[in-house]
């Protein structure tokens, strides 16, 4: 049994009021990198997720889970 990634991302993102570019040039990686998070289907490094939180002004945490 696998782990799957659950995002929260898209919901933080809009709610800060940012599309996925704005996101993408902010945190330093491509729009299809943020897309593919989004959707589960690609897992950010610590690193990445880490920068993405504090930009959305939350936590690793509230963005991501494991189901």
């Amino acid at each position: 049994m696998s782990a799957e990634l659950v995002s929260h991302l898209r919901d933080h993102r809009l709610r800060a009021g940012l599309t996925q570019e704005e996101l993408a040039r902010e945190v330093g990686v491509t729009r299809q990198t943020i897309i593919a998070i989004e959707k589960g289907n690609y897992p950010p490094s610590v690193l990445l997720a880490l920068r993405i939180a504090r930009r959305l002004g939350t936590t690793v945490e509230e963005l991501f889970e494991y189901d």
